[in-house]
């Protein structure tokens, strides 16, 4: 009887135990939802509800969970657990990183474009990033991938396909034509001189492509890539300036040749290839890998005085503006970063106008650096604004009723780029406008 009481005992003590783990179990699931929903409620309300390009959908019958694609990403909760399920909390926050999806033991996540009610527009690329002209290849932000690491990968993969092609060395032509010397094209270039192809790169601007073009500063990468000739890069967040220095030395290193300030101006089909003419010839070759950015040409505000030298489209470095009276247009990271970065410099007062009523295409990030910048009073925010005019020593904004005048030496618009539609579409690549779809 005895020996009988310790073991209800000892199952006593056992079942308590178990209850109280599952009691906290249950807590912290329960603690995690409710945080969850507060972030996507925050979210919806500040109208940060649509992601701004590449983002997961979770199907919630395949979902198991398991809470692994909320621990993986690098920008922090974008995603939670709601109702048991992984769930898209913050859409504006996600960069398309995709280690959600390689988290997921069920397969339950697929990467998208747009959603029912946004639309993206993405050129045809199939699954060997052929587009629906055989031999003309797409790779990085073009084709939708603007995260550094998935541009590197695109180009390498890419460049396994081309050189698959049949003809590949044979006869008078070059294998491949690659165009742009951004992440995409310098990762494909490096792919092709590794597998020994007949190549030309050509890039219309300067070294690094887009990435040339980011601020003074700037922190880039989100992840470790692996370039081939010259093995991985180990660093997750680093300057523009070091990245750029780290890709000069590798092509130093491999001797990699890119022309820069050559614009592709027509691509032909015919003879078993194509002809690529440019603004400084003409070639013939095999394929055609276009690894240029989604751009294309600024978009433009189309108000008086937009001509003026004092209006440009990008920021290189903020310390230009020292002692000015600035104004920044739009609502997207570009925008947000160059109002802050330029606010910190002495002297100047800077103005950001934004036509919405919320920063829905910004990182978390870069909207509390504005917030802060707000409340330092270094910077001046006035969102459901639009620009009316733009005089040598003025601007004019357009908001609630009321034009304000500002005093104004220097014009910065950060309002994207136009996808360059006109020139896919006299090579024959079709557009597709993606609604939730891969």
């Amino acid at each position: 009887m005895v020996a009988n009481s310790g073991l209800y005992l000892q199952f006593g003590t056992y079942v308590s135990a178990l209850l109280s783990i599952w009691g906290t179990y249950f807590l912290i699931r329960r603690r995690q939802e409710f945080l969850s929903r507060s972030v996507h409620a925050a979210a919806l309300d500040a109208g940060l509800g649509e992601p701004a390009s590449l983002h997961p959908l979770i199907d919630p019958i395949k979902c198991l969970g398991c809470g692994a694609c909320t621990k993986v990403c690098p920008e922090g909760d974008v995603l939670g657990m709601v109702g048991g399920k992984a769930m898209l909390i913050e859409p504006s926050a996600c960069i398309g990183h995709g280690a959600c999806k390689t988290a997921c033991p069920r397969d339950a996540i697929t990467l998208v474009f747009g959603t029912q009610t946004r639309g993206v527009d993405i050129p045809f690329v199939g699954p060997d990033f052929q587009t629906n002209v055989p031999g003309i290849y797409i790779a990085g932000e073009l084709g939708g991938m603007g995260l550094i690491r998935n541009a590197i990968e695109q180009g390498c993969q890419a460049m396994e396909h081309i050189r698959r092609r049949p003809g590949m060395g044979r006869g008078d032509m070059l294998d491949v034509i690659i165009v742009g010397g951004g992440p995409a094209g310098f990762a494909a270039s490096l792919s092709a001189m590794e597998q020994k192809l007949r190549f030309v790169t050509i890039e219309q601007d300067s070294f690094g492509g887009t990435v040339g073009h980011f601020p003074r500063g700037k922190l880039v990468m989100t992840a470790p890539a692996t370039l081939p000739l010259v093995g991985k890069m180990s660093f997750r967040e680093v300057s523009k300036e070091k990245l750029l220095t780290f890709w000069e030395r590798a092509a130093r290193k491999v001797g990699l040749k890119i022309s820069y300030g050559e614009r592709v101006e027509k691509i032909t089909p015919g003879g078993g290839g194509f002809e690529v003419v440019t603004t400084k010839g003409a070639y013939r070759t095999r394929a055609v890998l276009l690894a240029i950015g989604r751009r294309g040409t600024p978009r433009q505000l189309n108000v008086p005085g937009e001509d003026q030298d004092k209006v440009v489209y990008r920021l290189i470095d903020p310390e230009q503006y020292s002692g000015k009276h600035v104004l920044v247009v739009g609502g997207g990271d570009s925008a947000l970063e160059a109002a802050a970065s330029i606010a910190e410099e002495p002297g100047t007062t800077v103005t950001l106008t934004y036509r919405s009523e919320a920063f829905a295409r910004a990182k978390q990030k870069n909207r509390q650096r504005v917030d802060g910048a707000v409340k330092s009073g270094k910077l001046t925010l006035r969102l459901k604004s639009t620009v009316a005019s733009i005089g040598p020593a003025h601007v004019e904004i357009k908001g609630a009723g009321k034009v304000l005048t500002l005093r104004n030496d220097a014009v910065i618009v950060c309002a994207g780029g136009i996808l360059p539609t006109a020139f896919l579409q006299s090579i024959g690549v079709e557009i597709e406008t993606k609604y939730g779809t891969r």
